[in-house]
């Protein structure tokens, strides 16, 4: 069997004309000789009746945190729709096709509700299905535990699903759709010249992923890494040959910069020892830290002060730790990280020097940097975020 796994996300199976766009692209790839398998997410995003942060407004949030068995069922129910709506579309199109749920499609987790994790995959009734010259319909974003219970795979799940199924049916490639044409050298709402990426390695887009670039979950790309079945992003309204995702990514290319994203919200801490030199805990802080679980990022450690930075939200949890333990710091607000990617940046000299210059040419203070053997990471003042971005790409893109 050829099998084709494709993805569709909330907006692409939101609006009738939309669905329409939607079989037009499962048509073409069983009259290119694959089998489909479908995997939709709900449809439409918050304040449309059947998406996924619709559904959850209609408990309150102290039953949310209580009670996740009862709301991953109740999320699963958007994909349902979902599913038997694209369903019928086929059907008008002289298509047959199944709906199943992530547990029926074989996809057996763990209880960690609302966030559970794979344990395995058994994928015999999709086979007999696509056996039939039927396409299987599956919703995204869920599956079932041992004991028969709906869960949910957290945020991005979706892509996710399509990941584990494409891996355990040895899939030809891993379609993603979306709303955008694939994955571009920067945010073009930022950088109006920004281009379409048309080849990029799986380590460089789960950089991009995990650095706030949210065309597709982190974890979609780490289970289709490990899988080797290579993904492309797609735009579901136009017929544009997207972002293909695999080992190699473009290796013909030699740009060492593949592109810029950023992440917002971020809190810059400095914890100095000249102010902290009758206080123990200053050795241990972020130990207390990671007790307390709040994420560290940035972390620059020298013998006199602690530099790093987290999320906004934890900003007022840190606080508390810290004066518990009565350690002074200091805090900068309204921060972001910018992140600056590339394989090919490894053993080049010179690329952190060029970065430093063009902030420092367009008056935008570097409150810190960091760097790993692909990404050279940035932060600023977030009113600068923009301005940083644009003067970056116009001089590595």
């Amino acid at each position: 069997m050829n099998i084709i796994v494709q993805k569709f996300g909330g907006t692409s199976v939101s609006t009738a004309e939309r669905r329409q766009h939607v079989v037009r692209k499962i048509k073409v790839a069983i009259e290119e000789g694959y089998s489909p398998v479908v995997v939709v997410s709900a449809m439409g995003r918050k304040g449309e009746p059947y998406a996924t942060d619709t559904l959850l407004s209609l408990v309150e949030n102290s039953f949310k945190k209580q009670d996740k068995l009862s709301c991953d069922l109740l999320m699963c129910c958007g994909e349902i729709i979902s599913s038997v709506k694209m369903c019928e579309e086929l059907y008008k199109n002289n298509i047959n096709a199944v709906p199943l749920t992530g547990g029926q499609a074989g996809i057996i987790t763990d209880s960690n509700y609302s966030n559970a994790s794979l344990i395995d995959v058994d994928t015999r009734k999709i086979i007999k299905i696509i056996s039939e010259g039927k396409v299987p319909i599956i919703t995204g974003f869920q599956g079932v535990d041992k004991n028969g219970y709906f869960t949910t795979l957290g945020r991005g799940g979706s892509d996710t699903s399509a990941s584990i199924l494409g891996v355990a049916l040895g899939a030809h490639e891993i379609q993603i759709y979306t709303d955008v044409d694939g994955i571009m050298t920067a945010d073009p709402r930022i950088v109006e010249n920004a281009n379409l990426i048309d080849k990029i390695s799986y380590n460089e887009v789960f950089q991009f992923a995990d650095q706030g670039a949210k065309v597709i979950h982190p974890r979609a790309v780490e289970v289709a890494m490990k899988g080797n079945i290579p993904l492309v992003i797609k735009n579901t309204l136009s017929n544009c040959q997207g972002t293909i995702i695999d080992r190699l990514g473009d290796s013909d290319n030699s740009r060492i910069v593949t592109g810029i994203t950023h992440m917002g919200d971020r809190t810059q801490v400095i914890i100095k020892l000249d102010e902290n030199k009758e206080n123990k805990e200053f050795r241990c802080v972020l130990d207390m830290l990671a007790s307390s679980k709040i994420s560290l990022d940035l972390i620059n450690i020298f013998p006199t002060e602690k530099v790093f930075t987290i999320d906004s939200e934890d900003k007022e949890k840190l606080e508390n730790v810290l004066k518990s333990k009565e350690l002074s710091y200091s805090i900068v607000d309204n921060c972001s990280k910018i992140a600056i990617i590339g394989s090919r940046m490894k053993g080049i000299p010179g690329v952190i020097a060029k970065i430093v210059n063009v902030l420092d040419e367009n008056n935008i203070e570097i409150l810190q940097t960091a760097d790993s053997h692909m990404t050279i990471w940035c932060l600023v003042h977030s009113y600068n975020v923009e301005k940083a971005i644009k003067a970056l790409h116009k001089v590595f893109m």
